[in-house]
């Protein structure tokens, strides 16, 4: 059903509405978004963030984040090559219009894994994303997975906690998110991650016929021309 749907939207628009992930580290977002790049890699694209942080055990470059030195970030950032960039623990992080070009060039829905402080920056643009929260089901929880990665120093990891609450508050906000889903159980959360890509591409749809606008998964090729 889903790969019929999706496949439809794209054969319907010039590429839908980005898709905005966005959660506390170790919310399990991507690990979500894994499954669904892997499900339907002929109908998602991810967008690779660039980062200054080491990579950790497993992780690729330019499949993962594109790891780059301070010197070089900073210079993109200064150049405007960035839609949106953050700094979290001492190490920056951002997305590049070339990494959602990428992805827009190949005519797949794009999707960026991002954090709080990149979804605010995205608010302030034209981007018009669908945005969707993965929260972990307490912060027990998520400290516990985060302790058991071992990759974090104790600072490091007090700090990703510290942000998780504020971030979990702050995506109570109405308006802030079209969708939050709890990843308490991964196959479950799969499946509201889905649906929600569903019912919120219906919710547009319906908004769109009704007002007969173009309001309807507006392209994201229509969205960059403007960064």
């Amino acid at each position: 059903m889903y790969m019929r749907y999706f496949s439809r939207l794209l054969s319907a628009m010039a590429g839908p509405r980005p898709v905005v992930l966005s959660g506390p580290s170790g919310a399990g977002k991507s690990t979500l978004l894994k499954k669904l790049m892997k499900e339907y890699d002929s109908i998602f694209g991810f967008s690779v963030s660039h980062t200054t942080r080491n990579p950790r055990p497993g992780e690729e470059n330019g499949k993962d984040y594109h790891y780059v030195t301070r010197e070089t970030m900073q210079a993109g950032i200064d150049n405007g090559e960035f839609i949106e960039n953050a700094v979290f623990s001492g190490n920056m992080y951002g997305t590049s219009k070339a990494a959602v070009q990428d992805v827009q060039a190949k005519n797949l829905i794009c999707i960026l894994d991002i954090d709080m402080q990149g979804v605010r920056n995205i608010k302030t643009t034209d981007l018009n994303p669908i945005y969707i929260s993965i929260q972990p089901p307490s912060m027990e929880v998520l400290e516990k997975r985060l302790r058991e990665r071992k990759t974090e120093s104790e600072e490091n990891l007090q700090k990703r906690l510290n942000a998780a609450k504020v971030d979990m508050q702050f995506s109570k906000e109405p308006g802030v998110f079209d969708a939050i889903i709890v990843n308490d159980n991964l196959e479950e959360a799969y499946g509201q991650l889905k649906n929600a890509l569903l019912e919120v591409s219906d919710h547009y749809n319906t908004a769109s016929a009704s007002s007969n606008t173009s309001t309807r998964f507006h392209p994201c090729t229509h969205q960059m021309k403007t960064f």
